[in-house]
This record gives C-alpha cells, structure tokens and sequence, in this order.
C-alpha cells in the first residue's frame, strides 16, 4: 500500500472480474468492516495447459481476516460462486444470498466437506442485512439465471449500488420483472456511486425478452417433427430449459437432461419450484429407449464446445448412452463466450461430418444488458461516480463512453485494474495503492501448486517435447560406466530418426568425456554441459528446442 488507508472513507477493491470474463470478486471496505461482493473463478486460457479453472487471490482478505463480516452473492454462475469453496478452506465468514444460488453454493460446499462449517443465510427481495458498518439490501433484477440480485450497500460515506450480472426483462419466463421502482427509490436517495456491468457495454440498443426464445423454439419445434432434437445450452439457464420443457409438452416430446452440470443445476431448480414440469415431460437418461427418436428432446452441455462436455463427447462418438445419427437437429442455444469460438466451430464440424443438421443463430439472447438497458439504470440511479465492473477493457472503455455521453464528468468515472485501491467520498475520488492479486490455479487437487514455471515447461513440453539422457558414474573412480542413452518423447520419432538419435548420444558423450577428462566431478556441471551441447546440436540439426533433462545415475563397482 502506498499510505495509510483513511477510515473515514470507503474503500473498493476489485480482487478479480476486471480485464476478464469470469473470477468476479470485490472487496468493499469502510473502517473495520469489510464485505465482499461475489467469489467466482475464470475457466483457463489455451495456454494453461491442463488446468482445470482459476480462482482469485485472496491474500489481502486472509490478511485482514478480522474485518471481513461476509459475503454477498449476487447469483448462481460458476464465474460468481465457482471458487466459494477453495477460498473458504482460507475464510470462514457467512454467506448471503437468495435461495437458489444458495442452493447451488451448499452443492459446492457439500463436495467439499464445508456445508457444517459455512453460516449461511437465504436473503429475500427488499430485505437488508447488517454487516458491520453497512447494511446490504438486495433488489431483484433479470438475468440468465432465476433469483439473480443487485445490491445497494450503504455505508456512512454513502450509498453503492452494485447491478451484478442484469439485463431488463419485461417478461421474464419465470418470476417478476426487474425492479426499476426500487432502482428509482435508492436512486432519489443520493448514490455514491455504481459498479455497474460492462460484459455487453458495446452493444447497442436494448437486451430481447427470455420470452422470444420460445417462439423460436416453437417454429424448430414445428419445422422438424420427425426428428430428434439436442438443444445444447448453459446449465444455468433455468428459464431456456423451462420453455424447451413447454414447447416439448405442446408437440408430445419427452425432454431429457444429458451432463453433469445439467443435471444438478434443473434438478435444484425442480426441487425448488423454479422449473414447472407438471406435464411430466421429463424423463430419465435411462428412459430413453422407450421413446421414438423424434419424441425425444435432449438438453445437454457442451455448447461451448468444451472437451468433456456432454455434446463434445457426442460429436466425437464418445457418449456412453447417445449416438448422434444423420438427421438428428442440434440446437446451439447460446452464443460463444469471446475466446471458445475456435472450439464451437469444432464441434459443429464434426457434428455437420455426421450429418447432423446444425442451428446455431436465433436460439439464444443474452442475460447482460445492453446499451440502452444500462442508460435506463444510470438514469434511474443517478450514481456521483461511475465504475464499470465485469468485462474485458474494451467491455470496461465501452461502458465508459456511456458514462460520459449521460453527462457524468470524465473525472467521475473511475475505469480501474484489478487490485486497485479506491477510496472515495462525496468530496473526492482516487486510486490509492494495491493490493497483491491475480489467478490461482487449480489442477485436479492442487491448488496454486501449478505456478508460471510448471506452466512454461508444459508450454515447451507441448511445443518442442523432451529428451532425456541417461548415464552412470563409478561412484569413487566417477568412471563413465553405461550410457549415455537418450530417450525422446513428443520431439521426433525415433525409428525414422536414428541417425539424428546416433549423432545426439555422440556429441553427448564427447561432452561428458571431455568433463571426465578434466576431472569435472560436480554432476551439477556435468548436467549442465550435456544441456548446453544437445542444446546447440538440436537446434541446429532441427531449429527445435525441447527439454532436456539429464539424469545421472551412480553406482559401486
């Protein structure tokens, strides 16, 4: 930190969620009180190779344990609660939310032997919690996911309205429509400041109704009667899944749910009165075999085109109970998350390959509001300061120039980086210092055990491949007695490559007789040697660097 942090001010620090889609994350500090708005975690770029999914650091809040009095969570996405239970293992403070995402976050807790250990406590629509020094109401907005919140934390130096993940719907599928009149209310109070959703900050005009995606459904519906349908979607959206469940009870087909994620999230929300199926139109993967292929509806993963998910593994004839055959339609029922187009076009290929036909436009419209939606809440809060929150920079500069263009003084929108200190009060505004932050990784069980280094070796391993020598030393005498041998994985391949293979154990073993002869004994030099000469030799011969990793064995003659 660069000074002493002012008590008298508040304090907004972003832990993650900025420069990134995914690991929302915001501490929010006044005094000692500290609440942090949402824990989530970010799915791993094409270069952390092997890792499963990135969760935020949260060294600065184990830091100031004693402060933290609980968090808040705006609603059940996995890029909003995915890292609950690994920071958890570190924090041990309540959890406040609304019903179904705090059904979602004791699912995770439960996996992860927490659940008896976490306070929680389901927070309605309207009501306020006391932590510390703020008092935290919840107001219920529209989104892809049901129960989703905005909150308006107050605190002595003013009021912060923070949207989470919204768009404006005035027709949702399920519930009531967003809460404009509440907007409007806090709004005439006096806000300090909004933290305000920026993911589709660059799009113009208004976010369409859930409800016009049923009408699409209907007319695909309608088109292909004879044929089966897979609707691919996300997990959480409880609403696509409840008008593909209408739709499929109006034209006589059975819907069922195909992927893990899938699987839990509806049925949560079928427990909890969230989806209507009293048509009894869904049916068990078991079940399948008992209806006619075009009486069927499938609602699966995968329409991001990730590896595992349950319509990857169909596309690829890996699906242990469905088998895509030509004619079956698949329903991408989502657009690709910026960075997963490359992988959907994949999927789609090899479904095409099938002869499977293919939709992929109309079927979706976004949970995020759009320009117009995020003018109405500006104009409706009439926030001192702007801070965009969620979202690539871009996303972030877009919601900027929205900012500016309802008057808000340039001075007044704060664009900032994550692990910036803001501190700010009626009379001013400024980023005071940072906080340690950054993405922890998660591979398998490890947690933060795979760092930049492993990552740059499996990067060169997946690149170049390995080579590996080995010899024995005489352990007294440090005689040269077997090898050196080289092995090479994913460099060349060696049967078609044995006169390279020849030259390499060559000038390998010159270099280590060279060492020998000049009474090198340190094998640490010797190492050292064998990689700087098969370096130069590889990269000459193959303009190819892989590892190489020298492995010197001793033993007593």
């Amino acid at each position: 930190m660069k000074e002493q942090l002012n008590s008298e001010k508040l304090r907004i620090i972003p832990l993650g969620g900025l420069e990134q889609i995914g690991m929302n994350i915001t501490a929010i500090e006044y005094g000692d009180s500290i609440v942090v708005v949402d824990c989530g975690l970010a799915f791993p770029e094409d270069d952390m190779l092997g890792i499963d999914f990135v969760i935020p650091d949260v060294t600065y809040l184990v830091e100031n344990y004693s402060k933290v009095k609980g968090f808040v969570i705006t609603h059940g996405h996995e890029d909003h609660i995915g890292a609950i239970p690994y920071v958890f293992k570190k924090l041990n403070v309540p959890i406040y939310s609304t019903k179904l995402t705090m059904t979602l976050i004791e699912k995770k807790l439960e996996e992860h032997d927490l659940l008896k250990a976490v306070k929680r406590k389901v927070v309605k629509y309207g009501q306020s919690i006391n932590l510390g020094d703020f008092r935290i109401e919840f107001i219920r907005t529209n989104h892809s996911i049901q129960d989703a919140a905005a909150l308006a934390i107050y605190s002595p130096a003013g009021i912060v309205v923070h949207t989470g993940d919204f768009k404006v719907d005035y027709t949702p599928v399920f519930g009531d429509a967003i809460d404009l009149q509440r907007f409007a209310e806090i709004g005439r109070k006096g806000v300090l400041a909004l933290m305000c959703d920026s993911t589709n900050a660059d799009r113009p005009g208004f976010t369409m109704s859930e409800r016009t995606v049923g009408a699409v459904f209907d007319r695909i519906f309608a088109e292909h009667q004879s044929q089966r349908l897979i609707i691919a979607t996300f997990a959480s959206n409880v609403d696509r899944v409840q008008q593909i469940i209408n739709t499929a009870a109006k034209y006589g087909r059975k819907v069922c749910l195909e992927g893990r994620s899938m699987v839990n999230v509806i049925g949560t929300a079928v427990e909890l009165g969230y989806i209507d199926d009293s048509s009894n139109t869904l049916i068990e993967a078991d079940d399948l075999g008992r209806y006619p292929v075009e009486k069927v509806v499938l609602v699966t993963t995968g329409s991001q085109g990730e590896s595992m998910a349950a319509l990857s593994r169909m596309a690829a004839n890996i699906h242990k109970k469905v088998k895509i055959i030509p004619g079956d339609v698949i329903v991408f029922s989502s657009h690709p998350i910026p960075g997963n187009e490359k992988a959907v076009s994949n999927v789609i290929n090899e479904l095409s390959e099938i002869g499977a036909e293919v939709i992929f436009q109309d079927a979706h419209v976004s949970g995020h509001a759009c320009q117009e939606d995020i003018k109405l809440i500006y104009t409706l809060v009439k926030p001192k300061y702007a801070i965009p929150v969620h979202g690539e920079r871009r996303h972030l500069q877009a919601q900027v120039q929205l900012a500016e263009s309802l008057g808000i003084p340039k001075e007044n929108i704060l664009l900032l980086h994550t692990g910036d200190v803001l501190e700010l009060c009626d009379e001013s505004a400024r980023i005071i210092g940072k906080v340690p932050t950054g993405g922890i990784l998660v591979d398998g069980l490890g947690v933060g055990d795979v760092g930049n280094i492993v990552i740059r070796d499996r990067q060169r391993l997946a690149e170049d491949g390995i080579i590996i020598v080995v010899m024995t030393l005489e352990k007294y005498s440090n005689q040269l007695l077997s090898g050196p041998d080289i092995v090479s994985r994913g460099f060349v391949y060696v049967r078609e490559s044995e006169d390279l293979i020849e030259e390499a154990t060559q000038t390998v073993t010159d270099a280590v007789e060279n060492c020998l002869a000049g009474n090198i004994t340190d094998w640490s030099r010797i190492k050292a040697d064998v990689k700087d000469v098969l370096s130069d030799f590889v990269w000459k011969r193959t303009q190819r660097r892989p590892m190489i990793l020298p492995i010197i064995m001793e033993a007593s003659v």
